[in-house]
């Protein structure tokens, strides 16, 4: 059995996409957009073949982001080394995204950094 995709609800969907394209390498299909409820999507696909769908619909309210909860809590990506997770992680804090821990060897071994990205959502970036 395969995942086939994750999907996340965004404010702003043109953002969205751009900050995946720049710094984790995402290709977007065509947008779609439904004018009669007024959603609309991209799915992004990466380099291994994982996707993600980007949504939005208009009218939806904002909650609070924050780094524990229950449920979804981020979304991680392996770069593939630790000079990757380095350099990857100095970018998106000198862009101005904030760092929330690492980069660091965990005590379960990861070789990580959190980041929150576009909207507050916290990006892990792994080795």
């Amino acid at each position: 059995m395969k995942l086939e995709h994750v999907a996340m609800y965004v404010e702003n969907l043109e953002q969205a996409k751009a900050f995946f394209i720049t710094y984790f390498e995402a290709v977007a299909n065509e947008i779609y957009h439904n004018p009669n409820t007024g959603f609309s999507s991209y799915f992004l696909s990466f380099q291994d073949g994982a996707r993600l769908e980007l949504m939005h619909k208009p009218n939806m309210t904002k909650t609070n982001v924050c780094e524990e909860h229950f449920g979804y809590v981020h979304l991680a990506f392996c770069v593939g080394s630790k000079q990757g997770v380095d350099t990857l992680t100095k970018r998106l804090v000198e862009a101005g995204y904030e760092l929330v821990s690492g980069p660091r060897t965990t005590g379960d071994g990861y070789y990580e950094s959190c980041i929150k990205g576009f909207e507050g959502n916290i990006i892990e970036i792994t080795a």
